[in-house]
């Protein structure tokens, strides 16, 4: 029995459709799109503007030229903090991000941006008070992640967003951990910058993302190039979603990613997030059965997405995840998991924790399969 619970980092494994559309992209359309005027180009126009469309859908957004591709959520959360930031410009974020998010701000701190980092609790819950408390009067963002990687912990954006836009601040969120998991609505939380992995949540390939580009958010871009339109001019367009789609598209990523999201839909939403709710709560409730577990996640189901981290007191990480693995066949993370600042919030720091993260295609008998490995380990 192999089993895979590293959903938090790339789900696996795809609704077949995401592998038929990948593939049908590859086989029979070949190119990219806006590269020729011939039957292929046009195939690849028509099938890059229809996933634009039903993505921009699918997170409440009504101007499908606004939300960018990109190969990644980093890069859209480095497009949104360098197109964005000046120096003596001041950002408001937590000490729960992934390092995704962090880097760039660091970056950003060495070229005079001032940032305030809020901290959370042990479970990695944020205080929107606290949020409302470090804005200051050159406050341009505020930036956080909707749900952490680390604990697992769902912050509340829609009150944050309220919050930043009654001050007059940008607010951009990190969905990396929910997008595709939870209902994400940019217009009821007041989203400016979402951030988006396709690979996750969506369900897509790997080497796909979004960024969404609120329309009174006035970004430079970061990569400039060959964009298909306005070739004769040596500047970037100014036009939307060109300005920031320089280089060809990865076309077959971004079929798969139009199948995921249609499986989304076609599953429902709500059906994805009561089962992840249902696996991560069998899981929970089987790590308090055992000796020297610790956990850290919010208390509260519905206030936690798919991931939980956990510690065996006496036991390195590392040394649980190697055995799941060699032992077991079973896929976890261990470690930090790319935001070692959180891990410093929770108490897990340097060692960090064993991260399990069901996806939609895992069931009560891997939990159980999972459980059971740990009691043979910690014995």
């Amino acid at each position: 029995m192999s089993v895979y619970l590293d959903n938090a980092a790339t789900t696996f494994p795809k609704p077949d459709p995401v592998y038929g559309a990948v593939e049908h992209a590859l086989r029979e359309i070949g190119v990219g799109p806006g590269r020729g005027g011939y039957k292929r180009s046009l195939a690849a126009s028509r099938l890059v503007f229809e996933a634009r469309e039903i993505l921009a859908s699918f997170f409440g957004i009504t101007d499908s030229s606004r939300l960018v591709f990109t190969h990644s959520a980093t890069e859209g959360l480095n497009i949104a903090v360098n197109g964005l930031l000046k120096p003596g410009d001041h950002v408001v974020t937590t000490t729960m991000e992934h390092n995704s998010l962090v880097r760039p701000l660091y970056a950003a701190k060495n070229r005079g941006v001032q940032i305030t980092w809020v901290s959370a609790d042990r479970n990695g819950s944020i205080d929107p008070a606290a949020i409302s408390a470090a804005l200051r009067p050159e406050t341009k963002l505020i930036a956080l992640s909707h749900c952490s990687n680390v604990t697992g912990t769902i912050q509340p954006i829609a009150s944050i967003g309220d919050t930043a836009r009654k001050a007059g601040v940008f607010f951009l969120v990190d969905a990396a951990q929910s997008a595709g998991c939870m209902p994400i609505n940019i217009m009821d939380q007041k989203i400016d910058l979402l951030a988006v992995p396709g690979h996750k949540g969506l369900l897509g390939p790997q080497g796909t993302g979004l960024l969404y580009i609120a329309e009174h958010v006035d970004l430079s871009p970061f990569l400039l190039g060959g964009t298909g339109t306005s070739s004769s001019d040596t500047a970037q367009p100014e036009t939307m979603p060109e300005k920031f789609e320089s280089g060809t598209l990865n076309t077959p990523g971004i079929a798969g990613l139009k199948a995921g999201v249609e499986f989304i839909l076609k599953t429902g939403i709500d059906n994805i997030r009561q089962k992840e709710i249902k696996l991560v709560s069998l899981l929970l409730d089987g790590l308090k059965q055992l000796p020297r577990v610790k956990t850290f996640t919010a208390y509260n189901a519905e206030s936690r997405g798919g991931a939980v981290s956990f510690t065996v007191e006496g036991i390195d990480p590392a040394t649980i995840g190697f055995h799941l693995d060699a032992d077991f066949d079973i896929s976890v993370r261990v470690g930090l998991h790319c935001a070692p600042m959180a891990h410093k919030t929770i108490g897990t720091y340097p060692h960090g924790t064993v991260r399990v993260s069901p996806g939609f295609f895992n069931t009560d008998k891997d939990i159980a399969f999972l459980l059971d490995a740990l009691r043979s380990i910690i014995h």
